[in-house]
Formats: structure tokens, sequence, C-alpha cells
């Protein structure tokens, strides 16, 4: 299973006595004053069953909750749960919350609330489709018990009930679910902190407050897992585009946390008094990917799409970022991400740079010279790694049409089937250490921008759903591998970490990829 999976890794809640503590404190009632954040973008999108960005990801483990929850080892335990119990021929669950829970406007949290907010989330996320193939029915057995009944056993059930992947399968009152693929209009939740509406400045800020009633699980804090108790009254998410005016806001104390620093600040960064640098490694980097377009456009054509690999290297590319080596893997050939699990080099024979056989194989396929609409956000590292893309197709022989644009604008773009042939994203090593959470090869055949959809990935992720054992996972994974190096979904232009940065009065803050603003306390 998928916690089987993810290695252990380097994520511990600040400070010996958190980790080693057997009884979680109450939330303190002198909770000191506001923590200020930039996180890597402006929260756009507040529905975490809308999309699979990131920066909603983070939004909703703060402001809702999930019926399971991972730790950091990758074991999935129960969050809002209390206790849950399977029939002996694996096709019935019943499933018990806590008792106590509520949501933001003091509602308590029904079972039929979470049957509702499956059915909603599962309709979206490939994961959930699978889950719901193998159901004949989810219903309320009562107002704090629902049941899942299934056609057959589903040995990942807990795995994607707790998965940490986007669109997180977060639960919401079942009286604001908009008919169809609308978006929610409240933003309530029963996560440890509220959305403070009325506080909302699009372009500016957005506020989340300590929800009072919260009641956090009794274990001891672990990742996504356990406990979460708020011990600062608010955070105060600002949005501040520019990575040189967040960086010297940081410096000055003007703000506490920032999500991604730069990479050409780090040395300065370093040297500063109060600032501390979370670097992280395995499984909380990150990999990079140009996403094609299998729809329409050039690389609808599978030959086109395989003359790419022959145009990147992932050592250039990072290089043009300014990425440091300490803060990269100079060439990860692996689909499913480099010191993980399933690591492999499976079919990554044609992944070097070669630019005149590139041109020589680009001549044999049957592109005529059309443009490929290149799309990239305007001051990224990917717009600086779709440069360098976009400068060796030309010398291939292609025709580029380079786009810049806001991240916004591009995730409007890219649901559209036509107007664009590549954009360059990256995306946490959590989210693509699996053939069933890797975002262009778990939505093969979804209806997921980018559409790629091979018959043979399909018949693999089937297999590697029911394998019994890691071993035969890992086994099914490198074959999974070497079909998509054929298929091209994506390729990869490098696995790197982007260190946070916070100062030095935030205690207790969780080191993750994953910003996580319960348990830390703050310095006067």
């Amino acid at each position: 299973m998928l916690r089987q999976e993810l290695s252990k890794r380097g994520v511990l809640v600040g400070g010996a006595a958190a980790l080693a503590s057997l009884v979680v404190p109450t939330v303190s009632q002198a909770a000191p004053k506001s923590m200020i954040a930039v996180l890597e973008s402006e929260v756009v999108i507040l529905d975490p069953h809308a999309t699979t960005a990131a920066i909603t990801r983070t939004f909703a483990y703060h402001v809702f909750d999930t019926l399971f929850s991972m730790d950091m080892a990758g074991t999935i335990h129960p969050q809002m749960v209390d206790t849950f119990e399977t029939a002996p021929d694996g096709l019935s669950w019943r499933f018990k919350l806590r008792d106590g829970l509520s949501w933001h406007d003091g509602a308590p949290v029904k079972a039929s609330d979470c049957v509702a907010s499956l059915k909603r989330w599962a309709r979206g996320d490939a994961l959930g489709k699978m889950l719901m193939a193998a159901v004949t029915g989810i219903e309320a057995v009562d107002e704090r018990s629902f049941r899942i009944v299934l056609r057959e056993a589903f040995p990942l059930m807990l795995d994607v009930l707790g998965k940490p992947n986007a669109p997180v399968p977060a639960m919401m009152p079942e009286r604001i679910l908009p008919p169809g693929d609308e978006r929610i209009k409240e933003i309530i939740g029963s996560g440890p902190f509220k959305f403070k509406a009325s506080a909302w400045r699009p372009g500016d800020r957005a506020v989340l407050e300590r929800f009072e009633q919260y009641k956090p699980r009794a274990e001891k804090p672990d990742f996504l897992a356990g406990a979460k108790v708020v011990k600062v009254d608010e955070v105060v998410l600002r949005v501040m585009p520019d990575d040189a005016t967040a960086t010297t806001a940081l410096i000055a104390g003007e703000i506490d946390y920032m999500q991604y620093l730069p990479f050409d600040w780090l040395d300065k960064l370093e040297k500063a008094p109060n600032v501390n640098i979370m670097a992280l490694t395995g499984l909380d980097m990150f990999q990079g990917n140009f996403r094609l377009n299998h729809a329409t456009g050039p690389f609808a054509d599978r030959a086109v799409r395989e003359v790419l690999w022959k145009l990147v290297d992932q050592g250039e590319v990072l290089q043009a970022i300014g990425i440091p080596d300490r803060y990269l893997v100079k060439n990860c050939p692996s689909f499913f991400m480099c010191d993980a699990p399933l690591s492999s080099t499976e079919g990554a024979a044609t992944a070097r740079l070669a630019i005149e056989e590139a041109r020589a194989a680009l001549k044999k396929t049957a592109y005529k010279g059309e443009p490929v609409v290149f799309l990239s956000v305007a001051g990224s590292i990917s717009q600086t790694a779709g440069t360098v893309l976009a400068d060796n197709m030309r010398k291939a022989g292609f025709t580029v049409d380079e786009q810049v644009m806001d991240w916004g604008t591009v995730l409007a773009r890219r649901a559209k089937k036509e107007g664009w042939g590549i954009f360059p994203v990256y995306a946490n090593g959590i989210d693509m250490m699996s053939p069933l959470t890797h975002f262009y090869i778990g939505n093969n055949c979804a209806n997921y921008a980018g559409w790629s959809c091979d018959a043979v990935i399909s018949e693999k992720l089937a297999a590697y759903a029911r394998a019994p054992d890691p071993a035969m996972r890992k086994r099914i994974a490198a074959e999974i591998q070497v079909e998509a190096y054929k298929d091209t979904p994506s390729v990869m232009w490098g696995q790197f970490s982007r260190p946070a940065g916070y100062r030095s009065r935030v205690k207790s803050i969780v080191q993750s990829s994953f910003p996580m603003f319960w348990q830390l306390t703050l310095d006067a």
C-alpha cells in the first residue's frame, strides 16, 4: 500500500519534548498574537475538491479536516474517524466519527456530511474514482456512523481516504455543497483554523483564525496525523508576488515565514540574524516536469513527444535556475523520485541531451512546423526551466510560441484542450512518489489537463493497485515507467529542494515542505 512505500522522511516536530510527549496539551487560552506568512502564491481557489494546486491543499489542511491522515513514516491514522471495522470478506467498512466534532458555524459534524463530501471529492480525483469503481453504496447509518459497501475488496481503502495528495478528501457540510462541478460559495470546514471571510483582501491577504471549538486528537502530533493544537490567535497569509520584497521583509522581521526562498538570496539569508532555513531532502524535495498536451496540437503525436527526451538536460536546467548543488539531485531519471522507495532507471536510456539526434528524429515525424504554445508563469523558476527547453526545441527545429502569464491564468488555460502545447511546473515529492498519485501517470485516461491516455499504463495501474506486496509493486512501477518513457505524459526537468525560511521567534514549526501552522509558538 502507499503507506508502505513512503520512506521515513526528515520531518521533525520542533523540540524533542513535542515528539516525546505522551499527553497532548490543550489549546492555550493565552495564545500570542499573529503569525504572518508568505506562501508559494496567493490562495485563489478555496474549494479543496476543485483543483490539484498545492496552495489550495495547504489552505485545506488548515481550514478543513479529513477522515484519516498520514504520519511522517507514511502510516495512515484516523483523524475525524474514531473507530472503524471491516467485514471478514472485506466488502463492508463501517466508520464512526469522533464525538464532539463541529463545523465552523457551530453545527455538529454528521455522517451524512461525510458521505456527501466523499461522493463529491471522488468525482474529480483519480484515486477517488478508483475507489468508487469498487463501491456499490455509501450511506449514513446514524448521525455519527457511515458505511461503505464494495462489490470487490479494495485493499487501498485507508490509503485513499487518508492520502495527502491534492485534491485532498476534505470534509465539509452537506448544505454548502453546490450542484454539479460548481465551487463552494461558503468556506466552512471543521479544521483547526477558520477562514475569516470578512478579512479577505484578494491580492493582499487572507486570514486564518484559531477555531476555539476544534477538538484535537489525543495522540501526539506527527506530520498530518495526531493532535493539531493551535497556539496562535491567527495566521495572516500575505500576498507578496515579488521574491525580493518578501525576502527583505523576512530579514527585517516584517513577516515570520516564507515558504519558498529565492535561490539567489540563500547566501545572504544563511548569514542573516534571526532567520532559520529548512533544508529538506528526499520526498520533501520537488520534481519539475514539462506537462504535454496529448489532446491537440503537435504533441498529440507520440513520435513528436518522444523527441523531447533528447532536449532536456536536468543539470543544465537546474544550473540556469541557480539552484545550489546542496539543494538538488544532479540527474534523476526516475518518474517516482530519487532517494525514494520506487526509484528506478528503467526505460531512461533515451533521456539524454542530444540536439542533433533530436533534429533528425523530428524530421522523421509528421511535424510540419506548427507552433508549440509554451505557457510559463512570469518570474518563476518554472519560467526559467521553460526558457531552457524552448531554446533547445528551436535548435531542433520546433516553432515555439512562449507565452508568459500568472499561475492563475495558466490554470485556466490548461483546463482547455486547445490553445496550448506544454507548460513547466513542479510538484512535491509526496505527490510524485507512486504511480497512483503521480499527477501525470495516476491521472492516465482521466479528465485531467494534458489528457494523456495509454492503455498499457491503465492496465498496469490496475495491477499495481491489486499487488499484494511492496516487491511486486516496485516491479510494476518500473514497468509503468518504461511505458511512460514511450508515451511521454511529461518530461522531468529536475529534482530539487525549495527551502523555506522563518524567523527565530517561530518555535516548534514542523520541518516539512508542507506548511503547517498548528503546534508552533511565537516568542514576543
